[in-house]
């Protein structure tokens, strides 16, 4: 069994809900204090022993994206004559973190969260393990998130394993619902993508963005998307082809150790930020009396 060191992120949508701010500007390079959210997704999964990173984009606009990734020679070098090291020293580790691979997510694959991982199949070796992470979800642990479940897929001699975490039924309908096998605390046998929540039973085992997967399943995306199988609201949903697998070979959710935090809308954005800048040493005790005088 192979080391899991590659990871797909998911990054080609459009941003709607926070136009006009993503216009012109990737929803994962809006800021979580002073870095994008797509770098706090690469640092975690540099954590979790990741080697090479591979980006999934639209065919345009997101080009910024890549150049946050890329070498910067002169901002480098204007940070070099300014004597501001410590900064130069930041800006020139994120180029050096991975093996950065940027794929274009085409217009011919349908709408869905499991088209990136189609976009970026070529990457992915027969019988190969990888990590996939949506772009806007963040997790705040001590143990890296990914990490977990790669730790515990190794566990399950290499079954996929989906990250989960339990959420009130008042928003089971804003995610997909994973059901176990019953008499079992971890197996999945079903789920349904955004359920009325009469129509399930607890625990109410949401997904969010972190996965470890295997080329079995993408070949199931891509079957189904040749065959025009889509599912709710004519998309190729992740969750569709999970289940698939799981039908024929163990599947297993993992319930995280941390608090999941989505940048998915403008208000649980700016949660997230709140978050993770009490978490700074260096400005949270000003940061809490001013959140403290409001």
């Amino acid at each position: 069994m192979e080391n899991v060191t590659k990871v797909i992120i998911a990054v080609a949508g459009y941003g709607t809900r926070f136009l006009p701010a993503t216009k012109c500007v990737p929803k994962e390079m809006l800021p979580i204090v002073d870095k994008p959210i797509i770098q706090y997704l690469v640092e975690e999964a540099v954590e979790s022993g990741i080697k090479d990173v591979i980006i999934v984009t639209r065919e345009k606009g997101q080009e910024v994206m890549e150049d946050h990734f890329k070498e910067n020679p002169d901002l480098e070098q204007t940070l070099k004559e300014n004597g501001k090291e410590e900064i130069l020293e930041r800006i020139q580790k994120i180029s050096k973190m991975a093996n950065f691979i940027f794929a274009k997510q085409t217009k011919d694959l349908p709408y869905g969260n499991a088209s990136p991982l189609l976009a970026a199949k070529q990457y992915i070796k027969e019988g190969e393990r990888f990590a996939y992470m949506f772009g806007d979800d963040m997790v705040l642990s001590e143990v890296p998130c990914l990490k977990q479940l790669i730790d515990f897929s190794d566990q399950k001699e290499g079954s996929p394993t989906v990250g989960v975490q339990i959420v009130p039924k008042s928003e089971v309908n804003r995610y997909g619902i994973y059901q176990l096998a019953e008499g079992s605390t971890d197996r999945i046998i079903d789920a349904v993508e955004k359920p009325d929540p009469d129509s399930i039973s607890e625990p109410y085992l949401a997904q969010f963005g972190r996965f470890v997967l295997n080329k079995e399943i993408l070949d199931i995306a891509e079957k189904n998307v040749n065959q025009t199988k889509l599912g709710k609201a004519n998309e190729l949903w992740l969750i569709d082809q999970v289940v698939e697998y799981a039908k024929v070979k163990p599947v297993y959710a993992l319930k995280v150790e941390g608090e999941w935090m989505t940048t998915g809308d403008p208000l649980r954005y700016m949660k997230t930020q709140v978050k993770y800048a009490l978490k700074r040493e260096e400005f949270k005790d000003d940061f809490l009396a001013f959140l403290k005088s409001l």
